[in-house]
């Protein structure tokens, strides 16, 4: 093999492996502190992961099955559906820092979203000193999901660091 292929791939792999050493940009909100990005640059190269819509567990085993009652209150509810999206990152060899972008399904019983009540369980897990990175996000008022029950559904969008 002639001296200079070898240097040409050796260099060719460098300048590749350098892109890999970009991070993610996150873009925030001009003069704002709501823990959403503006939007989220991904360098070429990254794998991209798409979570499937996480649902919350039960809470009161008691109760039936089809009723707020059974998974909690807005609150309750984003924190379970985000420990969930957590664990199954988590089993991916990932984490909720490596999360680019998030769409929320919120259903709103009484014709109201429970705002007050999603944004508490998020910012347990986005804007922390322990998980400052923040993705791009979607909340979209919906008129139901597949369990009467249920008020919060999340999909994810993670980038392998």
């Amino acid at each position: 093999m002639p001296k200079n292929f070898v240097i040409a791939i050796g260099f060719t792999l460098m300048a590749a492996s350098a892109g890999f050493a970009q991070d993610v940009v996150r873009h925030t909100n001009p003069g704002s502190n709501f823990p959403i990005a503006r939007a989220v640059e991904v360098p070429a190269g990254r794998t991209t992961i798409y979570l499937s819509g996480a649902v919350p567990s039960v809470v009161d085993q008691a109760a039936d099955p089809s009723t707020v009652a059974a998974f909690g209150d807005m609150q309750a509810q984003t924190v379970s559906v985000l420990n969930s999206i957590n664990k199954t990152l988590d089993d991916l060899d990932l984490a909720m820092g490596d999360v680019v972008k998030m769409q929320a399904f919120l259903v709103a019983p009484e014709g109201t979203v429970d705002f007050e009540g999603f944004m508490p369980g998020y910012t347990q897990f986005f804007g922390t000193d322990a998980q400052p990175n923040l993705p791009s996000r979607s909340v979209v008022t919906v008129a139901g999901l597949a369990n009467p029950g249920w008020l919060v559904e999340i999909e994810v969008t993670a980038v392998r660091p």
